[in-house]
């Protein structure tokens, strides 16, 4: 068996309900989860709530009830909401929990005996949102970078944490172990935040300004520091220091968190392990924003949305697919309910749908609903099947859902999805079926189809658990026991072969209705702050059709893509559109190199090729272009490299 996997999302803060945000965060953490499952590996999957500090007071005042009514409420509406997303963590902490505050006390003590707690007066910058101390270097134009107020001068005595004892080692710890925080990116903005001498870390307040805390063992006059609070729970929950738990999980543990507390995961909390003499995790995966509107999403600014909304729209596997496909980890994404239409249609209803539902219409057509069997003999005189790419799909998807790459995963499986639905044109089963000397090469493609489809809904089972189970069933293979586990494991997809011949498969059904968007009203746009109006639209002259005729626009492929050195927003990507070629694209704003790969364009075939900052365009992408994105145009399903429009 492989290595236990533990993953941890932030606990979340309760001052107020749950939203997209959070939503992300736990779903990329069950994602993870259940992937690891799919190897044999035992896992343990962490979220909960934080509860303790100065706006939970705040908040629980304005509704005049008392802290801990409050944050019942609120934390009741988290863990209520993980069930309907089709979560399933294997548990759920809270700062409020007994067993979390004395384990918070023992690490409390046990550093301040070591001598790196001390006692002084201090007077800095307090930003009461965040909870805690600013230098001048961290603000921007003098205010909190998160919550845009300027920070209020407070004066007082508070225990103090010897932070800057540990910055040398640490960042010798990040230079030492690669990808100890990942993205790359995140690494270099935690080191350079290192390259500045580093403050201690005020992990106190006192009971006269705040008593919604725990208390500090060492002085009952004080509350500790929601943060040094907070952290402390990816070890309490596993029963620290001597529960099996924590002996099993902890040397594995892996944090999510979103970039905004990068800060207080990559600094205060490897340094508080090793004050504590407790081993450090293994990674930090950090996340980018869901943005609206070009902003942050965020409760301060009204802008937020209400995942159960989505989910009981959309369909929750179409929401959970959206999340993982449309960011890219750990970079920032627009939240567009109009794209989550648009990939409900193109990928999952005309991709995976309608291969789905070709197959086992197929299969009921020509073998009465039973899975076919076939001999090597006609094996070896057909063309290769899908075999090869199935097995290239699972191996890519492997390396990229490890690396936290979703989006490169489930670009894996739609290689396969696409290439089945080709293989269905190529080999045209509907002609073979005519003859009754190609029954074997028909009981051949439609086994390959088969087979294709099963190893697709194990792929799929990760990200969208509710869909997989329903192509097991469909396919004879029956449904899943545990919910933790999975039907087939990495053995079983890496085999050809896995479905046996004769089973029944049960008659085809529409796994993703196409969603009709003149008759839809997307909820996001309801809650817009901008208002559009009607406006009459302008064109460039009328041409005759013989100009336009002229043309040659043609399906492309993107085999690599980069950017293009010294230039803000250009790419150089290498297509194939019947012939590989370069062409350069002003889409780099909108578009990662990554999120290109393998993306089906239309391309301007016949434009004369020229140079753009020393590099070759051999052509043109067409692409929606507004004021504050681009859109790259792409056909709504896989088709031949060089095929043209017309």
């Amino acid at each position: 068996m492989a290595k236990p996997f533990y993953i941890t999302t932030p606990i979340y803060y309760v001052n107020s309900k749950p939203h997209l945000g959070h939503a992300y965060t736990t779903i990329i953490a069950d994602v993870a989860a259940r992937f690891h499952s799919l190897t044999d590996t035992d896992t343990f999957f962490l979220t909960g709530t934080d509860e303790h500090g100065d706006k939970i007071v705040r908040a629980a005042a304005k509704q005049n009830i008392t802290p801990q009514s409050y944050v019942d409420q609120i934390s009741s509406l988290f863990r209520s909401l993980w069930p309907e997303l089709n979560i399933r963590n294997n548990a759920f902490i809270r700062t409020t929990d007994p067993s979390h505050i004395a384990v918070v006390q023992e690490i409390l003590q046990k550093i301040y005996d070591s001598g790196d707690i001390y006692f002084s007066e201090y007077e800095g910058l307090y930003c009461f949102d965040c909870e805690r101390f600013y230098t001048e270097r961290e603000l921007e134009d003098g205010k909190c970078p998160d919550h845009e107020k300027k920070p209020e001068i407070i004066k007082e005595s508070n225990y103090f944490f010897k932070m800057s004892r540990y910055q040398d080692w640490l960042i010798s710890h990040i230079k030492d172990n690669p990808g100890f925080i990942r993205p790359e990116r995140y690494t270099k903005e935690v080191l350079a935040f290192l390259r500045e001498p580093l403050d201690d870390l005020c992990i106190s307040r006192p009971k006269t300004r705040l008593e919604w805390g725990i208390t500090l063992p060492f002085d009952e006059n004080y509350v500790t520091y929601v943060w040094f609070d907070a952290l402390i729970n990816y070890t309490s929950a596993l029963g620290y220091p001597d529960g099996d738990l924590f002996k099993k999980f902890w040397p594995v543990a892996q944090h999510i968190v979103a970039k905004d507390i990068l800060k207080p995961h990559g600094i205060y909390w490897p340094i508080m392990l090793k004050a504590a003499g407790i081993p450090i995790y293994r990674h930090l995966n950090v996340h980018g924003y869901w943005n609206i509107d070009q902003s942050k999403m965020s409760k301060s600014l009204g802008n937020v949305v209400d995942p159960l909304q989505l989910k009981d729209t959309y369909g929750i596997d179409a929401f959970r697919f959206f999340l993982m496909r449309d960011m890219v980890f750990g970079r920032d994404s627009d939240f567009n309910e109009t794209a989550l239409i648009e990939r409900i249609n193109a990928d999952l209803a005309n991709d995976l749908g309608n291969l789905f539902s070709r197959v086992i219409t197929m299969t009921h057509k020509y073998f009465s609903g039973c899975v076919p069997s076939t001999d090597s003999e006609t094996e070896q005189a057909m063309a290769p099947g899908l075999q090869q790419y199935a097995r290239r799909a699972v191996e890519q998807y492997l390396e990229a859902m490890g690396a936290f790459e979703f989006h490169k995963g489930l670009a894996a499986i739609w290689k396969l999805i696409n290439r089945s639905n080709k293989y269905i044109d190529q080999t045209a089963p509907w002609n073979l079926a005519k003859e009754q000397s190609k029954h074997k090469e028909l009981a051949y493609v439609i086994y390959n189809l088969l087979e294709g489809l099963r190893i697709i809904s194990g792929l799929i089972w990760p990200i969208m658990p509710m869909t997989a189970v329903k192509m097991q069933e469909h396919l004879g293979m029956g449904g899943i026991d545990d919910p933790h586990r999975p039907l087939l494991n990495v053995n079983l997809l890496l085999e050809w072969r896995g479905l046996p011949s004769g089973v029944q498969v049960k008659p085809s059904i529409a796994l993703f209705p196409r969603i009709d968007v003149k008759k839809r009203t997307p909820q996001s746009s309801k809650n817009s702050k901008k208002q559009l109006s009607p406006a009459k639209l302008e064109t460039k002259p009328l041409i005759d059709y013989d100009l336009f005729s002229k043309i040659d626009l043609r399906v492309a492929t993107v085999l690599t893509a980069r950017k293009v050195p010294k230039s803000k927003k250009l790419l150089q990507l290498e297509v194939d559109c019947g012939e590989k070629r370069s062409v350069i694209a002003g889409i780099a704003k909108s578009y990662a190199p990554d999120d290109l790969i393998g993306k089906q364009v239309i391309l301007v075939a016949n434009l004369k090729p020229v140079k753009i900052m020393g590099c070759l365009s051999q052509g043109m992408l067409i692409a929606a272009v507004d004021s504050s994105k681009c859109t790259v145009a792409t056909p709504d399903m896989s088709i031949d490299p060089g095929t043209a429009l017309s």
